[in-house]
């Protein structure tokens, strides 16, 4: 049995979307940028998806652009906006999409302030707005973090920056298909996306620009997505991207309908999340899954429990045992779980998330991240706790 708890990584394509992006790997073939007949039924495709983006999100189609993935969008507004002098504000639990390029920044003149998070893992819009300056260009605080789950509360923060005259940017990459996604409930002027993280392809993004704000393309060459990122467009990914925002679009509407009935979902472990912002399957199992994890190890620790969360994720800390060396045995065992953003998994560092949350080295060392999908089973669920059951007491003894 191969499970797999590791749906904040990637996820498995949805078969509509493939089957949206397969004419487009055979007979439409054109350059959407082309004048003639096959340009224009490429550049229609296109179209039909920059329409469902910016449905998805509640923008103009003129405010979305298309690109290979959140990394490429975040990198393309930081570098886009900083200049030597000026001054960026950024929480610390960001994923290195946003940390990695502030750090070239710094290294450049441009001044970076991180905004620790709290113990629960909550970046507070005060502590935000005392870190603005008059040199301040730009905020940026994701809407929900990769490691944790916890949301952020994105629309005050970015209330505060704009009386301050601050343009705010979220990665809402983790949010997309977990909770509405809305431009304009948030409030906020750039926002970035990947299609992979709910059910579209890899290889393709989208970067939010609110009409009137301007932002210098990052990749120069041709004048593709209004002269804003240059590049013959990934036509079947830009199409599959399109067709997974309409299928969250859905499933998010229906889900809310159905657990508004049940109020608030208790987490199993002192917290709760509100029943409206993901499925009710998907947080059953996952709540489950913490609930028998702390009732077998009660000293484990739900990271961002007592915050509010998306449903699928959890970060669970086992104190005694290498989280690395718990990750492997599972996956021998046929369990995919990991350690924390798959960009960084490799690392041997700790986490900067539960870093920024003031956690200790070796606390941060000791977490392993699993997160639920729709095509999990309480079986998959059943079967992963018998095994962690066996496994950490003796990661524990050998520790």
């Amino acid at each position: 049995m191969h499970i797999y708890l590791d749906h904040n990584a990637t996820t498995r394509p949805d078969p509509a979307v493939v089957a949206e992006m397969l004419p487009c790997l055979g007979e439409i073939f054109g350059n959407p940028s082309s004048a003639h007949t096959f340009g224009q039924e490429a550049r229609r495709v296109a179209d039909l998806a920059r329409q469902r983006v910016a449905a998805f999100l509640g923008a103009h189609t003129d405010e979305i652009v298309f690109t290979s993935g959140g990394s490429e969008a975040c990198n393309q507004l930081l570098h886009g906006l900083a200049r030597p002098g000026r001054h960026i504000v950024v929480s610390g639990i960001e994923h290195p999409a946003v940390l990695a390029p502030c750090a070239a920044l710094e290294a450049c003149g441009v001044r970076i302030t991180r905004v620790a998070a709290d113990a629960s893992g909550v970046v507070h819009p005060e502590a935000v707005a005392a870190a603005l300056t008059p040199e301040t260009g730009l905020v940026s605080v994701m809407l929900v973090n990769n490691d944790t789950g916890v949301i952020q509360p994105v629309a005050e923060i970015a209330k505060l920056a704009h009386a301050r005259g601050v343009p705010v940017h979220t990665d809402a990459v983790q949010a997309a298909g977990k909770i509405p996604v809305d431009v304009r409930a948030l409030g906020v002027d750039f926002l970035t996306l990947s299609a992979h993280k709910f059910n579209g392809p890899k290889g393709v993004g989208a970067l939010y620009i609110r009409g009137g704000r301007e932002l210098p393309p990052l990749i120069r060459g041709g004048g593709q997505e209004n002269r804003r990122r240059a590049g013959t467009e990934n036509l079947p990914g830009i199409a599959g991207f399109g067709k997974a925002c309409e299928l969250a679009a859905v499933r998010l509407n229906g889900e809310k309908t159905e657990e508004r009935k049940n109020g608030r979902i208790n987490t199993g472990n002192g917290g709760s999340v509100d029943a409206g912002n993901a499925g009710t399957e998907t947080g059953e199992l996952r709540n489950y899954l913490e609930t028998k994890i702390v009732e077998l190890f009660p000293d484990a620790v739900v990271n961002g429990a007592a915050a509010e969360r998306v449903s699928n994720t959890s970060l669970i800390s086992f104190p005694g045992v290498n989280a690395q060396a718990l990750a492997l045995n599972l996956d021998l065992a046929g369990v995919a779980i990991s350690t924390g953003s798959a960009c960084s998994s490799s690392s041997r560092d700790p986490s900067h998330v539960l870093l920024a949350m003031g956690r200790t080295p070796q606390q941060a060392l000791e977490a392993v991240r699993f997160s639920v999908g729709p095509g999990n089973t309480a079986a998959e669920i059943e079967h992963a706790l018998q095994l962690l059951a066996a496994a950490v007491p003796r990661l524990r003894k050998v520790g």
